[in-house]
């Protein structure tokens, strides 16, 4: 049986002032998406469902990058042709079922809905061949992107812990569909509901996981997707989503198990209200902590409003200034901050030198100006590094590092965009993480896979940045629906 495997990927944050150009995407073609065998991702979990199955990978093409701004529609459209191109030619060889690996949060030039138009493309080219698709959880869905797939399989753990179960799950499904000759179906339903960034590790995120996961076994639907949604994002579908997957005998439970999920979370909404404390009320809050002498290890803060994870730059200084200014020093470490001609100046003096830097605040006046100071240069890294958590096995490239030794506080900079996924940037550095007392980084949640069980407490930062909890703040111009909490007087009824 032939499978093939293909997508199109990207968290777009359109509140980010610059395009997403082709040149931006990274993109594995043929043996190369092979050779992500072994890998905690999607495409790795796809490519392990196929061979534990017997089944025959067709590896077509997935581009994806960075979350950013709007993807340009030149490189969409080139994307998409590659795609369909290769589809007519694999269909021509024979063809069985097509599974989509996708983000589910696409923003194109033209095209609001990056998802819906691929996939109703896909399901133009195929015609009736099963196609089903895996999605991170953060995505805004539509029912033009349900209504083309026969199969939704959204990653349900916040750090994505899953995210290769759940597209092995979609091979398996449409396996199951191509072999069987029936055709499983999607209902959607979209909520006005802009949630925070909210791990399912704990409170109410992990809950209403536990919710989920309880209504979908009494369904017996074939899959109960719940989508937070990307707020971060003007689009006219922005909100938070249930997608139920089942075959025609089965949809009517299913359908009511997502309506029912569905109303329990608009009814406790007000839990997944945060609380954003300032830069120097996260720092308080950890003292508190460390004065705690029940606890072991340190205490994480993550700056989750400059979170390159969602489409910010990543060289924000508001958290580290204040770290700076109340001479944490020895005490404390920060890692990363994406500075590309500090950490270029680092490896240009070497170990061992004293430099003036301009550190981070380059991208714009939001995230903080640059801090002037002077740093000693402790230790060179190239960046090339293989994650140890989430996305386990899969390898980053964060470029040029450095160590730098700032008032006794070592400070990591990196030199390409990305949030801090686990301790592996500060160990290339030589920098033990338990030997600290406060540890602070650049993420919203995805962290938590690698530090949650080392930490005593976790402190969440909500400085300004285009990734703050603060989702109210931003403009919507492309949605005229009330959207809570933007809007205290949105309704949600099942009709």
């Amino acid at each position: 049986m032939r499978i093939a495997l293909c997508g199109i990927s990207h968290e777009t944050n359109t509140y980010c002032a610059q395009p997403t150009p082709a040149s931006a995407f990274y993109t594995f073609r043929g043996e190369r998406m092979l050779a992500a065998a072994g890998q905690e991702s999607d495409v790795g979990g796809a490519v392990d469902a196929c061979l534990r199955l017997n089944l025959d990978p067709v590896p077509l093409l997935f581009a994806s990058t960075q979350p950013s701004g709007v993807i340009e529609r030149d490189a969409y459209e080139g994307f998409k042709a590659e795609i369909l191109d290769g589809l007519e030619h694999a269909l021509a060889q024979g063809l069985d079922a097509v599974v989509l690996l996708l983000h589910g949060a696409g923003v194109v030039d033209g095209v609001p809905d990056l998802e819906g138009d691929f996939a109703q493309a896909v399901r133009r080219c195929v015609g009736d061949l099963p196609v089903t698709a895996s999605f991170d959880l953060h995505g805004n869905f539509t029912s033009t992107m349900t209504d083309a797939l026969n199969g939704v399989f959204v990653c349900h753990q916040y750090p994505h812990i899953d995210l290769h179960l759940r597209a092995a799950e979609a091979v398996e499904a449409a396996a199951d569909m191509a072999r069987s000759g029936k055709r499983a179906a999607c209902e959607l339903i979209e909520m006005p509901l802009l949630l925070p960034t909210t791990t399912t590790f704990e409170g109410i995120g992990e809950n209403m996981l536990e919710r989920l996961l309880a209504l979908e076994s009494q369904s017996e639907a074939l899959d109960l997707s719940w989508c937070h949604g990307f707020p971060y994002c003007d689009v006219a579908h922005v909100g938070s989503f249930v997608v139920a997957t089942a075959y025609a005998e089965q949809m009517a439970a299913a359908r009511e198990a997502a309506a029912q999920f569905a109303q329990e979370l608009w009814a406790v909404r007000e839990q997944f209200r945060p609380a954003s404390l300032s830069a120097e009320q996260a720092l308080a809050q950890a003292q508190t902590h460390l004065a705690d002498d029940t606890l072991e290890g340190p205490v994480v803060i993550n700056e989750t409003s400059d979170n390159c994870g969602g489409g910010t730059p990543g060289d924000g200084t508001h958290l580290l200034r204040e770290m700076l200014a109340q001479k944490l020093g020895a005490n404390a470490c920060f890692g990363f901050i994406v500075d590309p001609g500090t950490a270029a100046q680092a490896h240009e003096a070497g170990v061992g030198s004293d430099i003036e830097v301009q550190l981070g605040g380059h991208s714009d006046d939001l995230h903080g100006e640059p801090i002037q100071t002077k740093a000693y240069v402790k230790a060179l890294h190239d960046g090339r590094l293989v994650l140890q958590h989430m996305f386990r096995g899969t390898p980053i490239n964060l470029g040029p590092m450095a160590r730098l030794v700032i008032d006794g506080m070592d400070v990591v900079v990196a030199s390409n965009r990305s949030q801090t996924f686990d301790r592996e940037p500060f160990a290339a550095l030589g920098i033990d993480v338990m030997k600290y007392q406060i540890v602070a980084l650049k993420s919203s949640n995805h962290f938590r896979a690698g530090f949650q069980h080392l930490a005593r407490a976790i402190v969440t930062a909500d400085t300004p940045g285009l990734t703050t909890h603060q989702i109210q703040i931003f403009p919507r111009q492309h949605t005229s629906r009330r959207l809570w909490p933007v809007d205290e007087r949105a309704q949600f009824t099942i009709s």
